[in-house]
């Protein structure tokens, strides 16, 4: 069946208790992995398709890209950039016609998010559609906001839009780019209006599911 997609369960009501601690930490001790020589190969040839001329937008895994799709043609004077580390993912089929401000990269964002920082570019706009939440109380570090690379989201700019399907996930996102930045953001409930950006956003819908979203404007960051 379509719409049967179950809610996120979870032991966990609110943020974790460890949240700040693993943020600072980390904020402490920047993630200094070395770079995938691909990682590194499809930054380069990302920078060179945008060439800086117009406003960037990067839609962080972006799955099959359907919403970098639409993403690109509601602003029609930014470029976007969908990334993507799953080729099959991004080799799936689009409805319509590719828009010239459009471009999918496969890599993962962990090495793309600090060569953006390295490289000293500034995003107009970032969107995180419903990455894994990973709910069980001891999958923290997998969220994004506890992994070692989150400090370079802030460093990034932007207007940061998040959305989940857990208001949990995205109330321990405000409270870790508060703590690196002193940016805050209004978590809200999300009722779709139109088409959904994402295949996620749809099932979670059509399912009777709750939506959340977060947007934070951190240009001064």
């Amino acid at each position: 069946m379509y719409a049967n997609s179950r809610e996120v369960n979870s032991v966990q009501s609110g943020p974790h208790d460890k949240l700040a601690e693993l943020v600072l930490r980390h904020r402490d001790h920047p993630f200094r992995k070395p770079y995938a020589p691909w990682n590194s190969e499809a930054f380069e040839a990302a920078m060179q398709a945008w060439g800086g001329k117009l406003p960037l937008l990067l839609d962080s895994g972006c799955g099959v890209g359907w919403s970098s799709l639409q993403l690109a043609r509601q602003y029609p004077d930014h470029f976007v950039i969908g990334v993507d580390q799953s080729e099959d993912r991004l080799q799936r089929g689009k409805p319509g016609e590719m828009p010239e401000n459009l471009l999918f990269v496969r890599a993962d964002v962990v090495d793309f998010w600090r060569l953006l920082v390295e490289a000293k570019v500034t995003l107009a706009r970032h969107y995180i559609l419903y990455p894994n939440p990973w709910p069980k109380i001891g999958h923290l570090a997998r969220r994004w906001h506890g992994h070692p690379v989150f400090p370079a989201v802030p460093t990034l700019g932007g207007v940061l839009e998040c959305r989940s399907n857990w208001r949990v996930y995205v109330e321990e996102l405000a409270q870790a780019l508060q703590l690196l930045c002193g940016k805050t953001g209004t978590v809200e409930e999300w009722v779709v209006s139109g088409e959904p950006l994402t295949a996620f956003e749809r099932k979670y819908r059509d399912s009777g599911q709750s939506l959340y979203r977060l947007v934070v404007d951190l240009e001064a960051a």
